[in-house]
């Protein structure tokens, strides 16, 4: 299952409750399912638990039953339909539109004026034209609606609520998205689904970690590459001074030292320091090679 599937079946555990909250639900539905005017409401889902929650939902919302609707038992495309005048003049009218006017779907603000009837409202938004992409793989939740006007004042209402969003037009739709995961994350606890929220932080966490061993390993790999350059470097320098034979009328220490450094070219400098009876430290070692690096510069 999708990430949007398994987020959308953890809302539809959420209780029908009280009466503004049900309407709150059931508007943000409506504004964002496959078709929502004065002649019809279509609205339909492949889940079989929002699809047990629709016709509760709009029970308690409007008292009306839908005028087609699946059997519990099918699956694939469920369709519910409302194409009764009454039924669609008695929606459009708790939803503070007037039937008598040509319906140009808004928000109506004034039904979401409490914090849980606006987080109902965005869930069912959420239901109807809400998806988001497998955090895994990238962070993106979008909404999407045919209505402009409902798309401008719910980038509006996120504005308020906290959660700055992005928008555009795609193939005559609107959507709304967020691409951050911290948004993102608000978004789905705000709306019921703190589960969901959880995955995408533990999501990040494993992101962050993987992406702080890569680093790591990457900057090692930096490292060891120009521990190796060095070490080659500085045998060359050695094998000069041999060639010039400057290197045995050289004092002890750096003989001492060009001797070890042929011995174990695969030591970076700090090992190498170590090698010293007594141990060196790493810039009196450092000090001691760029010497001889210098004289072989001069050889």
């Amino acid at each position: 299952m999708s990430f949007s599937y398994d987020t959308k079946n953890e809302l539809c555990k959420l209780p029908v409750q009280r009466l503004c909250c049900a309407r709150a639900e059931a508007y943000g539905i409506l504004l964002y399912c496959n078709t929502f005017n004065s002649t019809e409401v279509r609205i339909i889902t492949e889940n079989p638990n929002f699809a047990a929650r629709l016709p509760k939902l709009f029970q308690r919302a409007f008292g009306m039953r839908f005028d087609r609707q699946p059997e519990p038992e099918q699956e694939g495309k469920r369709i519910f339909q409302i194409t009764d005048p009454k039924k669609l003049d008695h929606i459009i009218n708790v939803l503070g539109y007037d039937p008598r006017q040509n319906l140009v779907l808004h928000i109506n603000f004034g039904m979401l004026e409490e914090e849980c009837c606006r987080a109902s409202f965005l869930r069912g938004a959420f239901f109807a034209g809400g998806s988001s992409t497998d955090p895994l793989k990238r962070y993106h939740l979008e909404l999407t609606t045919s209505h402009l006007q409902a798309s401008r004042e719910l980038e509006v209402l996120l504005r308020e609520c906290g959660y700055p969003p992005k928008s555009l037009s795609r193939s005559g739709s609107f959507i709304t998205y967020f691409k951050q995961s911290d948004q993102i994350e608000d978004f789905l606890t705000l709306i019921g689904a703190p589960v969901a929220a959880m995955k995408i932080m533990s999501a990040k966490l494993e992101k962050d970690l993987r992406n702080s061993v890569n680093r790591r390993l990457n900057c090692d790999s930096a490292n060891l590459d120009k521990a190796v350059s060095a070490a080659q470097e500085q045998i060359e320098a050695i094998r000069r001074l041999e060639k010039a034979g400057t290197l045995e009328t050289l004092p002890q220490k750096l003989q001492q030292t060009a001797a070890l450094r042929m011995a174990r070219p695969e030591l970076t400098l700090s090992e190498l320091a170590e090698e010293f009876d007594p141990p060196l430290t790493k810039s009196c070692l450092n000090h001691r090679l760029r010497k001889l690096m210098d004289l072989a510069g001069k050889a």
